[in-house]
């Protein structure tokens, strides 16, 4: 009793931990003093390119050598001065010297250079006080689980007890600040700038760049999913098949879509994930990247063939050997997240079948518009033109990003994990995860079977689905499961206390319902007998 006692305290002071980096962390964006001095502007003029001296007039008259005490204020002035610019060209046709730059990305660029405060001259002793004291305070709660667990198997105790995982009012809290977070990460950059600056040594250590708001991103999502695949590690420490699953997604998030992509561009390479597949990789056939990645040589090129060759050959082929989770529960970076971060939450997602019914027409819907666009987008490229059938590409290319991109994939999917399950995206809007679905639906040798004689009717394999399969419901009856939502996770067969479930790659032929109903009021028992005899 005193040894649990002693691990409960540690994870209480880890716990405090976390929430003071995580405090901290969450109050960088309204730190510092910004002045933007005379020789840094022009330097940033000159690097840029920027052909409008009624810019440059205006930026001295109202913001350069002026000291604001807040990012929101500096931001605003900048975009007035770009609005007032834009719509003086634009009046006079001098479109050459209208300037594309988004507000915030401007604010952000100029914000790094202005920036005056203890952050950016502190960038370790910051960087341990926000991300060192969250890792420290995170592993100091997870560990001694170890010890906390008790017997062998998979502990999901009190998960419907507790505030943080029964939609109680920590999901919420959670729910809003990881909204929250993302809202700012696609809308509102600017106010990530002191981020930039903890992680700005990592970054020019891989790539040899300064740390932009995506770079956080990045860097957060490795150090959450390594953290968070500790306690993956521990919960699901007696089941092969788990432990390595969280080992694969983890080296393809941390080598593929994080390390790797940096030191191409410390190469004067492609920025570039091998492991992200088109339409999830919607802008791969974006004008701006095919001319890019030609215009690259040799490794363009081959980056090109490779992203085609990913999508038209491999997905298929792997599909019919393995199923879909080849690629949504062993690769992808969304996947890796979810299993990781979301795992919590899994018991949210919902097994009615309107769910299941918005499910298909979302996630298809999801794929015919991506599939339009890029048709949209392929079209204007060849043809080089900007309307197809009276639409600009570029609507529909934003009108995509905005939507899908950002926040169904961003805010939408993972923000509200703690409230609907940490599948939200891949269930009903990833449409890459669409087309393997309707690849491992009707050619693939991948199948879920059961034995429904053992099966007790738990529930375990139902509640902890994180695509919203009713896996009770085929268990019962000796139905194998061949769902085009399944991911493969293997939870249900992991929480089963039967082993009723198993993950198989089989022969096609009777891999859907291959035998008589088991259970029901209309089957012989008997007749079954004699016919397999």
């Amino acid at each position: 009793m005193q040894t649990k006692t002693v691990f409960k305290s540690i994870q209480y002071i880890g716990l405090v931990l976390f929430l003071i980096g995580l405090g901290i962390f969450s109050a960088l964006p309204l730190v510092g003093v910004w002045k933007l001095e005379q020789v840094v502007f022009q330097n940033y003029v000159s690097e840029k390119g920027v052909k409008s001296t009624y810019f440059v007039k205006e930026m001295e008259a109202n913001i350069v050598g002026e000291e604001f005490d807040q990012i929101t204020t500096f931001s605003k002035e900048i975009a007035a001065v770009l609005d007032k610019t834009n719509t003086f060209h634009r009046k006079e046709k001098a479109y050459k010297k209208v300037i594309y730059t988004s507000a915030s990305d401007m604010s952000l660029a100029l914000g790094r250079l202005a920036y005056k405060g203890f952050v950016k001259e502190n960038k370790g002793l910051m960087w341990f006080l926000t991300f060192g004291l969250g890792i420290l305070g995170a592993l100091m709660f997870i560990l001694p689980q170890l010890q906390l667990l008790g017997p062998k198997g998979i502990k999901n105790d009190g998960i419907y007890h507790r505030a943080a995982t029964n939609r109680g009012w920590i999901a919420y809290l959670v729910c809003f600040y990881l909204v929250a977070f993302y809202l700012v990460l696609y809308f509102w950059p600017m106010y990530a700038l002191n981020w930039t600056f903890l992680v700005d040594p990592i970054s020019v250590a891989l790539s040899g760049n300064s740390a932009g708001h995506w770079f956080v991103y990045g860097f957060m999502y490795c150090v959450i999913m390594v953290v968070m695949a500790v306690r993956m590690y521990i919960k699901y420490r007696h089941n092969a098949y788990q432990v390595l699953r969280t080992t694969s997604v983890l080296f393809f998030q941390l080598v593929f879509a994080f390390i790797l992509p940096e030191i191409m561009v410390r190469l004067q390479m492609p920025y570039y994930d091998f492991k992200n597949i088109f339409p999830l990789d919607y802008d791969f056939f974006f004008s701006w990247n095919l001319k890019s990645l030609i215009s690259s040589g040799g490794i363009g090129i081959f980056i090109l063939v490779w992203g085609v060759a990913l999508t038209v050959l491999i997905v298929p082929i792997m599909v019919y050997f393995f199923g879909k989770r080849w690629y949504c529960s062993w690769v992808c970076g969304c996947g890796g997240l979810a299993e990781t971060l979301g795992d919590p939450y899994r018991q949210h997602s919902s097994k009615s079948l309107l769910s299941w019914k918005l499910e298909r027409w979302l996630i298809h819907g999801v794929l015919v518009f991506s599939l339009v666009m890029t048709a949209f987008t392929l079209y204007s490229f060849f043809e080089k033109s900007n309307l197809v059938l009276g639409i600009k590409t570029s609507d529909i290319q934003a009108v995509y990003s905005f939507l899908i991109g950002a926040v169904f994939a961003g805010v939408i999917g993972t923000g509200f994990y703690p409230i609907f399950g940490n599948r939200v995206w891949c269930r009903f809007g990833c449409p890459l995860a669409a087309y393997l679905g309707i690849v491992q639906r009707f050619k693939s040798r991948f199948r879920i079977t059961t034995n429904g004689g053992q099966c007790i009717s738990c529930g375990n394999c139902s509640t902890y689905c994180e695509q919203g399969i009713d896996v009770r419901f085929y268990a019962q009856k000796g139905q194998n499961i061949v769902r085009a939502s399944c991911v493969g996770c293997g939870v249900c067969a992991a929480v089963c206390p039967r082993g009723v479930l198993k993950l198989e790659n089989g022969p096609e032929e009777g891999r859907i319902n291959p035998t008589d109903i088991l259970l029901g009021n209309e089957m012989n028992l008997m007749n079954l007998i004699k016919s397999e005899k």
